[in-house]
């Protein structure tokens, strides 16, 4: 997604404009899938439910992705996408404060978690900072701009990754009010092509900025309309509701591995051994964070249920 979207804002099309049409398109695409499974499920309504759905597409899909997207435009594929490694932990602060995730510093699983964390992060860093920004110097020039723009292109990137997390952590609460995720998921689109829409020609006046110019500005749109948001943010509601927010989090630096893989083979960037050992540290801290939260998964419910016998 990040690599094809960086050619199309490459191309022209405008970031604000490009988000806007691809909620339109993941919105048209979820529709009947909501309508064919959930058309028998009944959800109360009220007006402060509509309120929440509203907001939560207005950080999410809305905010997150315009400033992903003015982001984006600033920055390489790969810089931008070892930015939002931020997102577990920030996920993972806002889940404690919540207490929708407990730190265990006590238990030996509870360490692990926090610890592959930070492997995970630091890969992330290190791949994206020494393994590939390094080495790419030929072709900064193509993906960034001036010095400010290189600062612009992170803080908005961050900016971008503590909206999603915010999002994230509110999708449970807004599950547990409007269980249907296929209508959920639905509406939060909808909502956000409107509220795209809306930030678009507040900024984009000129009709000529809407007219989508060339096959590569099609081709992202419709693949980050069906997939980038359509498929996969219905993926993520429903691993929200089955493993909770901070799960779905973790799995982001898993993506500048396969950014990277991508990147080296569309815009000649090269992997070096940091790189692979960048690559490494990822995977390794993702499923060491994996493997010790099923183990206090595991063992909460068994105390959970040493209780109820009792």
């Amino acid at each position: 997604m990040a690599i094809i979207s960086k050619a199309a804002l490459n191309d022209g099309i405008s970031p604000l404009v490009f988000n806007a049409y691809r909620q339109a398109i993941a919105a048209l695409v979820l529709a009947p899938f909501a309508l064919l499974f959930e058309r028998r499920t009944n959800n109360m309504w009220s007006f402060g439910l509509f309120c929440k759905i509203f907001l939560a597409a207005l950080c999410g899909p809305t905010v997150s992705l315009d400033l992903y997207y003015l982001a984006l435009q600033h920055s390489s594929a790969t810089s931008a996408t070892a930015i939002l490694n931020t997102i577990p932990v920030v996920t993972f602060l806002l889940s404690v404060l919540l207490r929708i995730e407990t730190v265990g510093w006590g238990t030996f699983h509870g360490i692990l978690k926090i610890v592959g964390i930070f492997i995970a992060i630091g890969g992330a860093m290190l791949l994206s900072f020494l393994g590939l920004i390094g080495s790419s110097t030929a072709t900064s020039s193509h993906h960034v701009g001036n010095n400010k723009n290189r600062f612009l292109g992170p803080v908005l990137m961050f900016l971008c990754s503590v909206a999603w997390s915010l999002w994230l952590i509110v999708q449970p609460h807004l599950l547990k009010q409007y269980p249907s995720k296929l209508r959920l998921s639905t509406l939060q689109c909808l909502l956000s092509s409107v509220q795209a829409t809306v930030a678009a020609a507040a900024f984009q006046r000129n009709f000529d900025s809407w007219k989508i110019g060339g096959d590569i500005q099609l081709a992202s749109l419709a693949y980050c309309g069906v997939l980038g948001t359509g498929v996969s943010f219905g993926l993520q509601v429903w691993c929200i509701e089955k493993k909770g927010p901070f799960y779905v989090a973790i799995f982001f630096p898993l993506a500048l591995v396969l950014t990277a893989i991508f990147s080296a083979c569309v815009w000649a960037e090269r992997l070096s051994c940091v790189s692979i050992l960048g690559g490494v540290m990822i995977i390794g801290g993702l499923y060491s964070v994996l493997w010790a939260r099923s183990k206090e998964l595991g063992q909460s419910t068994i105390a959970h249920e040493n209780r109820n016998s009792g």
